[in-house]
C-alpha cells in the first residue's frame, strides 16, 4: 500500500467496471478511502470486495448521475461513512453510436444527460460539499479525445466530452477562490466493457464488418502502437488527486498513446 492519497476521501463514479474501477482500485491502493458509485449495484459492490481484498477502504453508492438528488444521496452516502469529501472523479458516461444524419433527439439527450449534465452535477454538488468544509479540494472529470474533434458516427458523444472540457475550465474559474482545482484527462482507446459495446454497435450500423474491427481501425492511428489499458489511466488519475497537482487546474491531460496532437 502506497500513501499518496493517505486519508483522502476520494468518489468515483462509473466505478463499478473498466476505467472507473481501476481508478478506484489504485486509489485505495494508494491510501484512499474511496466511494465507488455506479448505476449497476453489483458492479459497484464487486469493486469494493476488490479493494477490501486488497486491504483497503471502500463503500459502494447506487446513483444516475443525470439527476441530482441522486448524486447529493451519493456525497451524504460518503459523509456517513468517511466524515468529509477530498476528491471527486466525475467518470461516468456512455455512448451509442449513430450516423450523423440519423442522430435522434433521444439519442442526443440521453448521451448529453449523462455526460454533460452528469458532469455538471457532480462539479456542483462536490463543491458545495468541499466549500462547506473549508479546506479546498479536487474535481477531476473524464474527458476524451472525441471532445477534442469530431467522430462522423459519435456526434452527441463528442459534443458532450466537449462540454465536459468547458465545464471543468468554467469549475476552474469558478472554484480556484475556494481553492478547489478542477482538472479533466482525456483518454483515447482504452479496453473497456464500455469499448466491447461500441465494437458490437459500430456492427450494428454498418461501420465495421466484424468484431474488433472498430477498435483496430481507431488504433491504427495511435502513435505508441497499441490500445491503453484501464490500468494507463491510473498514473495520470493519481497525479490529478494527489497533493502533485495543486497547481494545476483548468486543464485537461490527453492519455491517448499519441492519437491527438493538441
Amino acid at each position: 500500500m502506497g500513501e499518496r492519497l493517505k486519508d483522502r476521501v476520494v468518489l468515483i463514479t462509473g466505478a463499478g467496471s473498466g476505467m472507473g474501477r481501476a481508478i478506484a482500485v489504485s486509489c485505495a491502493a494508494e491510501g484512499a478511502k474511496v466511494v465507488v458509485v455506479d448505476l449497476n449495484p453489483d458492479g459497484a459492490k464487486e469493486t469494493v470486495e476488490q479493494i477490501a481484498a486488497a486491504g483497503g477502504s471502500a463503500v459502494d453508492a447506487v446513483a444516475d448521475v443525470s439527476k441530482r438528488s441522486e448524486v447529493r444521496a451519493a456525497i451524504e452516502r460518503t459523509l456517513e461513512a468517511f466524515g468529509r469529501l477530498d476528491v471527486v472523479f466525475n467518470n461516468a458516461g456512455f455512448n451509442k453510436p449513430l450516423h450523423l444524419l440519423d442522430v435522434t433527439e433521444e439519442n442526443w439527450r440521453s448521451i448529453m444527460d449523462v455526460n454533460a449534465m452528469g458532469t455538471l452535477l457532480g462539479i456542483q454538488e462536490a463543491a458545495k460539499q468541499m466549500i462547506e468544509q473549508g479546506t479546498g479540494g479536487k474535481i477531476i472529470n473524464t474527458a476524451s479525445i472525441a471532445g477534442r474533434q469530431g467522430f462522423p458516427s459519435f456526434a452527441p458523444y463528442c459534443a458532450s466530452k466537449a462540454a465536459v472540457i468547458s465545464l471543468t475550465q468554467a469549475g476552474a474559474r469558478a472554484l480556484a477562490e475556494h481553492k478547489i482545482t478542477c482538472n479533466a484527462f482525456a483518454p483515447g482507446v482504452v479496453g473497456t466493457p464500455l469499448w466491447t459495446q461500441l465494437d458490437k454497435d459500430l456492427m450494428d450500423i454498418g461501420d465495421s464488418a466484424r468484431p474488433g474491427q472498430a477498435m483496430d481501425d481507431f488504433a491504427s492511428g495511435i502513435l505508441l502502437g497499441r490500445v491503453a489499458t484501464p490500468e494507463d489511466i491510473c498514473g495520470t488519475a493519481l497525479y490529478l488527486a494527489s497533493a502533485d497537482s495543486d497547481y494545476l487546474t483548468g486543464q485537461v491531460i490527453m492519455i491517448d498513446g499519441g492519437m491527438v496532437l493538441v
